[in-house]
């Protein structure tokens, strides 16, 4: 069979699909071994040659040559051989070309079947093939739909999905408007390769300083980490190569020009270019920017940090909802716990005070313990005996009695926050117990008293019978009240005879 466009044809899905021309002829050949085998026999013995130079598809059935023929799809006698190879002989297998257009209307219907079906099927994986390796790369494409939230992305070659997850806050889009993304994953199911596109990820930014910084591109500057609040607030670590190379200025450019087309892109997205030290308490302070770090406490084992600031930097450290502070924890890899100079000195008055309780720690002991990072008598408690005797300078036997009078304490649930003295708290918590066991001998006595109580309701008649006689004595008493009140006559007027008296004894003026 002679198709004069079969090439060209080839060429153009080739072109077209992103499907290789190897896969699209495998795919004519079993179409066509198909539709041979529909007019054939599902036994027969087919093969199917292309000419890539001329087109010409061949189509061949090999039969093999015997005495006695049992099956006619698959055998052939020898006279009937030697028609086509005069050669031939028992034995031999002989192929024989078969003109295509005897296959039909129905073998072809069903060769353009199998040719769309692989077509199909080879550009499903045309498509993952292509976009796998561009994983991790921002694309350009066209919005094509909304379906419930998701944006439909038109990338060309396929189509890509913006979940409503990986899409910026307050962001809106347009069928047609022009998108830029990033692609997040590839994921290869049974109705084709899905594309997952993302521009929330913080990688997004990192690509997009990478097309807009050709200092990037060339590995001058190099990108360590990057830390994103999509739509409100992004932190990106940078360095550099090159001594003379400024990170930071090749990132934001001449008069901002560089960040700002990368802000706008994130609808006005702000970003903080950090230089990225090697060492983290550095970079620690550089990425809490702008405000000025007053000390750093490191804690390796635990990755974490003390970070004291002076009072007036602790809201702009701490940023709003503890934006900054978090971005920083993100950036560095660190756990970041940010406090103002009078918090941490409070802290450090309770630690003295905490270790100051411990029987027998002076006060230089107490420096010594502080710095050697036992804040507390908790911490004391789980020292080992070695690292607190080479912090205090005592010997392993003193060690391990210090160690035991903190864990006495510890017991005894003292607190970090209000230590008390260690005599006081416990002989309070010995005298708990013996308040607790003098309860139910109370409780025991409370019935008597209630018994007693009937006896004494008994005597309230005799008292009762008791009022008249004190009700009877009432009138005298009051019979009493007149001959008061006739006496009081008589002791005002001498009350008022003492002032006359009294002024008799005066001298007059004249005198």
């Amino acid at each position: 069979m002679l198709i004069t466009d079969i090439k060209r044809v080839i060429e153009q899905v080739s072109r077209e699909k992103g499907i290789n021309i190897e896969v699209l002829i495998t795919t004519l050949k079993e179409a066509v071994e198909s539709a041979a085998k529909k007019k054939l026999g599902t036994r027969a013995d087919v093969e199917v040659h292309y000419d890539e130079k001329s087109g010409e598809v061949e189509v061949f059935q090999f039969k093999e040559i015997v005495a006695d023929v049992d099956d006619p799809n698959i055998e052939l006698t020898l006279k009937e051989g030697q028609k086509y190879d005069p050669a031939c002989e028992v034995g031999d297998s002989l192929g024989i070309k078969i003109d295509t257009a005897e296959f039909g209307r129905i073998a072809a219907q069903s060769a353009k079947q199998v040719i769309i079906q692989k077509m199909k099927e080879a550009e499903r994986n045309a498509v993952y093939e292509n976009f796998i390796h561009k994983k991790g790369e921002i694309i350009n494409g066209i919005v094509q739909r909304i379906d419930r939230g998701n944006i439909i992305v038109n990338l060309g070659q396929a189509e890509a999905v913006l979940t409503s997850r990986e899409q910026m806050p307050r962001e809106t889009y347009r069928r047609g408007d022009r998108i830029r993304a990033y692609i997040l994953d590839v994921l290869e199911e049974a109705r084709g390769a899905q594309v997952i596109l993302s521009r929330t990820h913080p990688e997004f930014i990192a690509k997009l300083f990478a097309t807009e910084v050709p200092e990037i591109a060339e590995g001058i500057v190099s990108i360590r980490g990057t830390a994103r609040e999509a739509g409100v607030r992004s932190k990106i670590a940078v360095s550099s190569t090159d001594s003379d190379v400024d990170p930071v200025g090749a990132c934001v450019g001449m008069r901002g020009n560089r960040v700002q087309s990368i802000v706008q892109e994130l609808r006005g997205e702000k970003i903080d270019i950090v230089p990225w030290n090697p060492d983290v308490a550095k970079f620690v302070c550089n990425a809490l920017a702008p405000a000025e770090i007053a000390r750093v406490i490191i804690d390796e084992d635990n990755r974490s940090m003390e970070v004291i600031v002076p009072d007036d930097f602790l809201s702009i450290a701490i940023g709003k909802n503890g934006q900054n502070v978090r971005l920083a924890c993100r950036l560095t890899g660190w756990h970041l716990e940010v406090m103002s100079e009078d918090e941490y000195s409070s802290e450090l008055k309770q630690g003295y005070d905490s270790l100051m309780t411990i029987p027998g720690v002076s006060l230089a002991m107490a420096e010594k313990l502080f710095k050697g990072g036992f804040s507390s008598f908790k911490d004391v408690s789980m020292a080992n005996c070695g690292d607190l005797a080479q912090v205090t300078d005592l010997d392993e036997t003193e060690a391990e009695q210090l160690i035991e009078n903190a864990k006495t304490m510890t017991g005894g649930g003292q607190k970090n926050e209000a230590p008390q003295p260690v005599e006081e708290a416990s002989s309070a918590a010995a005298g708990t117990p013996e308040t607790q066991d003098e309860m139910p001998e109370e409780q025991d006595e409370m019935p008597e008293e209630q018994d007693e109580m009937p006896e004494e309701q008994d005597e309230t008649p005799e008292e009762q019978d008791e009022t008249p006689e004190e009700q009877d004595e009432t009138p005298e008493e009051q019979d009493e009240t007149p001959e008061e009140l006739e006496e009081t006559p008589e002791e005002q007027d001498e009350v008022l005879d003492e002032p006359n008296q009294a002024s008799d004894t005066e001298p007059e003026p004249g005198e």
